[in-house]
């Protein structure tokens, strides 16, 4: 909850009777009374944001202590912060603790950073969505280069088939460049018709990572500087590459479902997720680019309007890597959201439309259900009771 103080304007003035004696020290006395009023609004208003933090403290506290959360969390309320917090073990070899400032791998999060920079190509007049990405892609190899368009690729509904999927972790366990990946694993004959229906994958995005490099001659990463990182001051987000060390990057743990033991993530080379799933970032980071795209810095109202209408044909998918919902469990008002989810690298991004709530949960173990999180978190920010057992049961 954020303290305000109440306006005193004209229309609260008290008028005075003409009959009525005025004394000299009457100003005084209401100026008195005035910052008297003030203090106890004050008091009063400190008093329940401070609940409130105890409210959110109790949630984080007990999925930390029952179900294996081990990250970093924002809510905010227009763009501003509610609350933040960091809890558990970044790293275990160390015993390195979370805090609010602890960097994530964002994984499929990773994805609305890159529909952005395609969608500002558009808005530039260098990108059609509505053409065959063939014309931005000519060395392309796959029968896709002239029947699926970019806007195919936002919304999963290319027909591409999801070569990597049944392979797991082999793709991303031999180092390869963009082309050489595309070539092996996203050129496959179509599965379906393109627009047809929408089958999430990786594929899409890699290709608009390389589409992006194509009609900018820049590297993706350096794009993604320019013109998202730099304005919207992310200092501590980007793409990351295996070789690279990150001050405060946490490590990531993957709980077995048959045992419950904990283990390091196998080893991968994160660059060969490309655009797909290979940034970086922290909960306060991300809340700059939540507000990037929702208060109109990134693109145009008009733009913006566009690229987060669901398209209800394509599981509600949106341009701009979001899906969209009129409401599902607790959050009964429409919202966008964001998953990602890379071994136990998990990421769980909401936003509330009506009442603007932005609900930014990271964790480094795969052991939470985000999402049932972040509708507590939710109850709490609308001043609601959590539904968690009670801490002395």
């Amino acid at each position: 909850m954020r303290l305000f103080a109440l306006p005193f304007t004209s229309n609260n003035k008290t008028k005075v009777s003409n009959n009525l004696q005025i004394y000299p020290n009457s100003g005084i006395k209401k100026q008195k009374d005035m910052k008297h009023f003030f203090l106890a609004v004050t008091i009063l208003l400190s008093k329940l944001a401070f609940g409130q933090t105890d409210q959110y403290s109790e949630v984080v506290k007990y999925y930390n202590t029952e179900k294996n959360f081990n990250g970093a969390v924002l809510v905010a309320t227009n763009g501003q912060i509610d609350y933040l917090t960091g809890i558990g073990v970044s790293n275990r070899q160390s015993g390195t603790t979370m805090d609010a400032k602890t960097k994530f791998k964002i994984a499929s999060i990773t994805k609305s950073f890159t529909a952005v920079l395609i969608l500002q190509l558009y808005q530039q007049g260098k990108i059609d969505l509505n053409a065959n990405f063939g014309k931005y892609y000519p060395t392309y190899k796959g029968e896709a280069k002239d029947k699926v368009t970019i806007k195919h690729l936002l919304t999963y509904s290319s027909g591409i088939p999801n070569s990597v999927e049944k392979l797991e972790m082999k793709p991303y366990q031999l180092l390869l460049s963009i082309d050489e990946f595309i070539d092996k694993y996203c050129s496959g004959k179509l599965e379906f018709t393109p627009g047809e229906k929408s089958n999430y994958s990786n594929t899409e995005y890699t290709i608009l990572h390389k589409i992006i490099e194509n009609v900018s001659n820049k590297s993706f990463s350096s794009l993604l500087q320019e013109n998202i990182l730099n304005p919207l001051k992310m200092e501590n987000t980007g793409l990351l590459n295996s070789k690279d060390i990150i001050p405060g990057l946490t490590s990531s743990y993957t709980i077995e479902d048959s045992t419950n033991l904990i283990t390091s993530d196998q080893p991968y080379f994160i660059e060969n997720y490309f655009g797909s799933a290979a940034m970086y970032s922290t909960v306060e980071d991300l809340l700059k680019f939540n507000n990037g795209i929702f208060n109109y810095t990134l693109f145009n109202e008009s733009t913006t309007k566009l690229i987060i209408k669901p398209n209800e044909k394509l599981d509600n998918a949106a341009l701009s890597g979001l899906w969209y919902s009129d409401g599902y469990g607790i959050f009964n008002k429409p919202f966008t959201y964001r998953t990602g989810g890379l071994l136990g690298s998990c990421s769980n991004w909401i936003h509330s439309i009506g009442d603007k709530k932005t609900i930014i949960v990271f964790n480094n173990t795969n052991g939470t259900n985000l999402y049932e999180f972040s509708e507590q978190l939710y109850l709490v920010s609308t001043g609601q009771k959590a539904t968690i057992p009670s801490p002395n049961k």
